[in-house]
């Protein structure tokens, strides 16, 4: 049986609204893309385009948050686990950071092609 309080929507989201705050803290990466994100969100509603494009390029910002959540979970997971340099820790480490980078390069994929379509063809 699992250890854990009876569900509440409103404790979930105070754990969910912890743990991005403490990822925020603790990862300059996390803070840029947040940044980042914030920027683009705010500006996207003044730049000409068609709001299904601006949907699509403010959405895929989500995808850099989301990956870069699941890697600091998986690097604190491991830190938890263990503090010795171990091979599957470095391995399980380099995975969630190449998951980070395919999600970055693919949302600037999708900025590259969704900027093409509205402006050039």
């Amino acid at each position: 049986m699992r250890n854990q309080p009876k569900y509440s929507l409103f404790r979930n989201a105070g754990y969910a609204m912890e743990g991005f705050f403490e990822v925020f803290s603790h990862e300059t990466s996390f803070k840029i893309e947040v940044i980042l994100s914030v920027i683009v969100w705010v500006a996207l509603p003044f730049v000409p385009m068609p709001l299904i494009a601006k949907a699509v390029l403010g959405l895929s910002m989500l995808l850099v948050l989301i990956a870069e959540l699941a890697n600091s979970a998986i690097e604190r997971t491991v830190d938890l686990v263990t503090r010795e340099r171990h091979t599957l820790a470095k391995h399980a480490k380099d995975a969630g950071a190449t998951m980070v980078l395919f999600t970055v390069i693919f949302t600037i994929a999708v900025w590259l092609v969704t900027l093409y379509i509205v402006y050039f063809e």
